[in-house]
């Protein structure tokens, strides 16, 4: 065995000396550049926050009167939520706002189904307003829960929804009692892209009332004063912190190592469109990660031939999150000599739904399995149970195409048949009000019925047989 020697590095000794004016300014210009050009290659790759607005609805309705751990609920509920606004002050790209329900009308006589009001528009440095309105609140009414979600969907500025991220923190302690349905209202907001998915957090709630709250939102239960603090620092971490993600490609074994395809995540319940990121293989040799909301579920699409889906998306906040799907592809290539602009369409085997048309003299990619060919030559040549296989290539060649030019005496209908096993099958028609017409065949044999537009007898019908080659160009000429 050979000994590997390292090379062995001398040091000289230090000298020092005074550089010229000129080299210096050089040398601070180039030391700006390439800070600059790092600065930005990073601010590239970390995009700024987007803003978030987040709308507290707060439950005021007479219920609030009941006890709760050590206290009554409203008083206790008053002073977490004052506690909590003040731990978030000053944070970046935050806007506030401040939504009661059943504090405005009480149950006697009459209780009122509307009543909700934004006592604090969104803003920026909103908090002491807000404290201050919860600190006037007195609990007097009913828990119109449906009506307030829907006057929710105006409280919300207009905004692009990849600028900015709408939510929605319902505290209460009972359910709906206006016969509304909050659940259909909660989707419709999440449909239109108003907000993400709700957070619904329940303060004392009766045991069988929690199960209500599920399609509302993301629900969680404070079953303590210590709890509630909790989870609304779970909440605000979540609607605050980016959580990343990584998509892994699988192949037949179980490889992350498909890539260079574009994926989209959706709302699961809302459809609406939140990242689109074409998947890449980094520079470590593994997929790269992606900065994705931790709100809600989501659907992703991968936009490989044909689409492969994964359903009920939930990610694990403030963690990196590995998303896997199977997604083994091989290619499909598709030769002819020349150049010939011959298209194919191409299904699933057995199925007649179009996955794509590729065009001839191309490769492209397909999800590993059979495929039926329909190639758009005259006459069609049909390819059935095409086997895509793992990184592999599967060929598909034709033999080039020739072409005929039909001179007729006169204009009138005609068409052009190919001959297959004593049978005529029909290619195409010809237009019956030119005299002279190119058509591009397949190489074989063929035949030409016409019949001159004036003559009103079968008789006067002209055939001609005809010989394609490919590459070469056939005149037929019907006197």
């Amino acid at each position: 065995m050979k000994n590997k020697m390292k090379p062995i590095l001398k040091s000289k000794p230090f000298t020092f000396c005074l550089l010229p004016p000129t080299f210096l300014i050089l040398i601070s210009v180039f030391f700006l550049l390439t800070s600059s050009s790092a600065n930005a290659q990073q601010n590239r790759q970390q995009p700024n926050k987007p803003l978030t607005r987040i709308l507290f609805v707060f439950d005021a309705s007479f219920s609030m009167f009941g006890q709760w751990q050590s206290g009554m609920k409203m008083d206790l509920a008053k002073k977490l939520l004052s506690e909590f606004l003040d731990s978030i002050d000053g944070s970046e790209n935050l806007e506030l706002a401040f939504r009661p329900y059943g504090h405005q009308v009480p149950l006697r006589p009459e209780r009122s189904c509307t009543d909700t009001k934004l006592e604090v528009p969104f803003g920026r440095n909103n908090i002491q307003a807000i404290k201050n309105k919860l600190k006037m609140i007195v609990p007097k009414g009913t828990t119109p829960i449906a009506y307030t979600l829907e006057q929710c969907g105006g409280d919300f500025p207009t905004a692009s929804t990849k600028s900015v991220k709408n939510i929605i923190i319902l505290i209460t302690d009972g359910i709906e009692e206006c016969d509304g349905d909050p659940c259909a209202v909660s989707l419709a907001l999440q449909k239109k892209g108003i907000v993400l998915k709700p957070f619904v957090i329940g303060i004392g709630l009766d045991q069988s009332y929690i199960n209500s709250f599920g399609c509302i939102g993301k629900f969680y239960d404070a079953s303590s004063e210590a709890n509630f603090k909790n989870i609304l620092k779970i909440v605000i971490s979540q609607a605050l912190n980016n959580t990343t993600a990584q998509v892994n490609l699988n192949d037949q074994i179980g490889r992350p190592s498909e890539t260079d395809v574009d994926m989209t995540f959706y709302e699961e319940h809302s459809g609406v469109i939140r990242y689109n990121y074409m998947h890449t293989i980094n520079n470590h040799g593994v997929p790269d990660t992606v900065v994705i909301d931790p709100i809600g579920t989501y659907k992703m699409v991968v936009h490989t031939i044909p689409p492969v889906e994964k359903t009920g998306i939930e990610l694990i906040p403030g963690k990196h999150n590995i998303i896997a799907v199977d997604a083994p592809q091989g290619y499909l290539n598709l030769k002819t000599a020349g150049n010939a602009n011959i298209n194919c369409i191409i299904r699933k085997h057995t199925e007649m739904q179009t996955l794509h048309v590729q065009q001839f003299n191309t490769t492209e990619k397909f999800i590993v399995g059979k495929y039926d060919l329909e190639i758009l030559t005259l006459p069609r040549i049909k390819v059935d149970k095409v086997d895509i296989a793992q990184s592999k290539t599967t060929f598909i060649e034709i033999p080039q195409s020739g072409s005929v030019t039909i001179s007729k005496p006169s204009e009138g209908p005609g068409s052009v048949y190919v001959e297959e096993n004593n049978k005529m099958v029909w290619v195409c028609n010809l237009n019956s009000n030119l005299t002279n017409e190119t058509v591009t065949l397949q190489p074989g044999r063929y035949r030409v019925e016409y019949r001159p537009k004036n003559a009103k007898e079968s008789i006067y019908s002209i055939e001609k047989m005809f010989k394609i080659e490919s590459g070469i160009s056939t005149a037929v000429r019907l006197n």
